[in-house]
């Protein structure tokens, strides 16, 4: 009973601060089988906020950026607020960006955890979106960025005339989206730029990771990498794109071998290969994105340091 209450909490909370649910909006929770508990969390808190709420069941989709069932993304897109507890991400599809372009506003929690509701989802959204900010203009204005890593990471890209989405947990406006735990600036590099060796953490990888990027592209998959290649290669050649670097800007997110949360660390970057489309700018539409995160990185945009060894050298 209490492991509910704290859900039942959490997912209060995020109705509250980070969505902004109203009395009489219509409010669509997808779920799918594993992860029905935090669908019932959300779809309870938001009834009790006197929203007309739906809880659609979904079968799992089996990878990141595939999509959801026809009638799970037409009720997405009627909805005034969607809220998306599935174990593969509906963050990066059609049925999502459609939902926002329509005026839908909502959180996307692909393997949320217990854990995840009692840090990174109460963190000081206040500083994460100050940061995320700061962080996201200077890339907003840059033209290349240079990843260097202990582990072996030297990636260099053009962000050249991209603009970067702030995923700060304020998604109270209509059109507005993210992912919560929030926390990360993020960015789609230019699809045909980007060369070096990216050597990321992954998670259940007992090996290194190093995958060799030439003109924007993956073309080679050495150690635990392979495994990734086979997920990217299941969507076709648009797969092994770069899509997407994104840097943490959550104080209270930690590792945990969960991109979900992984990705928010405060002190980390991380690059994604597949879909680009959900990222001002992005033209790589594919059915996987796939997220590596990136330990100890320094990072430099045009030649600032925005990252030194994992710590954030950006002022707020």
């Amino acid at each position: 009973m209490l492991r509910h209450l704290e859900l039942l909490r959490g997912a209060a909370s995020a109705c509250r601060q980070n969505m902004a649910v109203k009395e009489g909006e219509s409010v669509v929770v997808v779920a799918d089988p594993e992860m029905l508990a935090y669908g019932e969390a959300f779809a309870y808190a938001a009834e009790a906020m006197g929203a007309d709420v739906t809880l659609a069941l979904m079968k799992d989709r089996g990878r990141h950026g595939a999509e959801p069932p026809k009638p799970v993304a037409a009720a997405m897109e009627a909805a005034d607020v969607f809220i998306l507890t599935t174990t593969h991400s509906l963050s990066h599809t059609d049925a999502r960006r459609r939902a926002t372009e329509r005026g839908a506003r909502g959180a996307s929690l692909p393997g949320v955890t217990r854990q995840m509701f009692l840090e990174p989802m109460t963190a000081d959204y206040v500083f994460v979106r100050k940061l995320t900010e700061a962080v996201a203009s200077i890339l907003d204005r840059g033209d290349t960025v240079r990843i260097t890593s202990p582990s072996g990471t030297d990636l260099t890209l053009s962000i050249k005339g991209r603009v970067a989405m702030r995923d700060d947990g304020d998604y109270t406006r209509p059109g507005t989206w993210g992912n919560l735990p929030a926390g990360e600036a993020c960015i789609a590099p230019v699809e045909t730029e980007g060369e070096g060796v990216l050597a990321p953490v992954y998670p259940g990888s007992a090996e290194p990771l190093r995958i060799t990027v030439r003109d924007g592209r993956a073309v080679s998959f050495e150690g635990g990498a392979r495994s990734i290649e086979r997920v990217l290669r299941e969507a076709g050649e648009c797969g092994f794109h770069v899509a997407e670097l994104g840097v943490g800007t959550n104080p209270k997110a930690r590792l945990v071998g969960n991109v979900l949360e992984d990705e928010k660390v405060l002190g980390t970057v991380h690059i994604a290969f597949g879909d680009s489309t959900s990222f001002p700018g992005g033209r790589n539409k594919c059915e996987v994105h796939v997220d590596l995160v990136v330990l100890n990185p320094t990072v430099t945009v045009d030649g600032r340091e925005i990252l030194r060894d994992g710590k954030i050298m950006v002022k707020v």
